[in-house]
């Protein structure tokens, strides 16, 4: 068997072991085997998120149990599920698939990237029974589902029994949401997930002057009272939030070693009323003026020539293991 794809098996069944058992892939993707893959397991849901450099197909017996719910959420390339008793389809980027019933082969491109959630299908079932179901991956509901498992990727290491049981309801709870197209916006164990969801969206549009708590609740269907709730529940505000990550993208601009804006300048992209005001909020932060904080990193520029910064490429403080056809390794990313 190519080391590649031994490597992946080896991986998957360390990381999740019984109740979610791999397919039959075609031999003719496994000569060349290179997917990177995390996986979470929170009790009876597994929680993929994959990455092929090269194609995948699986091929042969059908896999699986067929009281469970697939979910893929295709952020690159496309995935095409082929049941063995109806037409095949296929998700491009930015769609879904969620699919009930016998097992599915499916295939994808090379530089195709995924998330595959497998559920049990004893909530579900009412709703997508034996049925396929697509849509956008950038629905409000979508987006609760897709910062609820980033965050369990991040910390469901440390959850205790009964965090373990709260994080596996609210997946169910928002798997629930995607198939029906709507969430219970009152429903409290979905706060910290509906938080989540907010900043990762603010995160995107820090340089968006008319980003607010209104635009944030309207992107994700709720009001701006269920927006501020959630966040109080997690121990912040969204304008706090706002303006924490802005200064953090102002601070993250002072040691860039080129393209140098003005502290005035800095001030404006980021959104405070002036350069004073900027200056004070840093200092009151950080408990220095943005120019003493550039020094004291070695940078020491002038207050009209401070450096441009590029929002920096966030990564998930988890574990992927890696696999090709040369070596597998499974390393912390930063």
């Amino acid at each position: 068997m190519p080391r590649g794809f031994d490597a992946f098996r080896r991986g998957w069944q360390t990381q999740i072991g019984d109740g979610f058992p791999l397919p039959t892939f075609d031999p003719a993707t496994t000569d060349d085997f290179r997917v990177r893959s995390r996986v979470a397991k929170v009790r009876d849901v597994a929680i993929t998120d994959l990455h092929g450099v090269s194609a995948i197909r699986t091929a042969g017996t059908p896999y699986g149990y067929e009281d469970q719910v697939r979910m893929y959420v295709v952020r690159r390339g496309s995935w095409t599920l082929s049941p063995h008793d109806r037409s095949e389809h296929t998700a491009t980027a930015g769609k879904f698939l969620l699919r009930h019933g016998r097992p599915s082969h499916f295939a994808a491109p090379p530089h195709t990237t995924v998330k595959i959630l497998t559920l049990p299908s004893v909530m579900l079932t009412a709703l997508v029974r034996n049925r396929t179901i697509t849509g956008p991956a950038d629905s409000a509901e979508m987006r609760l589902l897709m910062a609820h498992t980033s965050m369990l990727h991040e910390t469901m290491a440390g959850l205790g029994p009964t965090g373990v049981h709260a994080a596996h309801s609210a997946l169910i709870e928002l798997a629930k949401a995607v198939a029906v197209g709507r969430f219970d916006d009152v429903e409290p164990r979905l706060a910290p997930a509906l938080a989540q969801a907010a900043k990762d969206l603010a995160d995107t549009h820090l340089a968006d002057p008319e980003l607010s708590a209104a635009t944030l609740a309207r992107e994700l269907n709720v009001s701006v009272r269920t927006l501020q709730r959630a966040f109080a529940a997690t121990g912040d505000s969204v304008s706090a939030y706002i303006r924490h990550r802005r200064l953090e993208e102002a601070r993250l601009a002072l040691t860039a070693p080129s393209d140098r804006l003005s502290i005035s300048e800095l001030a404006a992209h980021w959104h405070f009323a002036d350069s004073s005001h900027f200056i004070r909020t840093f200092k009151k932060h950080y408990g220095q003026t943005p120019t003493d904080y550039a020094r004291s990193t070695g940078l020491a520029p002038t207050a009209s020539a401070m450096p441009k910064h590029v929002l920096p490429e966030k990564t998930p403080s988890s574990y992927w293991t890696e696999s090709t056809s040369k070596e597998r390794t499974r390393r912390p990313t930063s």
